[in-house]
């Protein structure tokens, strides 16, 4: 289930989003990882993931 509790973090949008805002994910730092959210839907909550998951994505991202 999605975190609720976002107040607290500053979301940026990737890099890869269109200028249109259209079909964004959100990503935000947490002390131990990341949290990601679906920008047309910033109130709908967050998925928090632990550093060595995020790690792995993104290197699985860029390769």
């Amino acid at each position: 289930m999605p975190e609720r509790s976002h107040t607290a973090l500053v979301f940026r949008k990737s890099s890869y989003s269109t200028g249109k805002g259209q079909d964004c994910v959100e990503v935000a730092d947490l002390p131990a990882g990341a949290a990601v959210r679906d920008s047309k839907h910033p109130d709908a909550g967050h998925l928090p993931f632990p550093a060595d998951e995020w790690s792995a994505f993104l290197d699985a991202a860029r390769h």
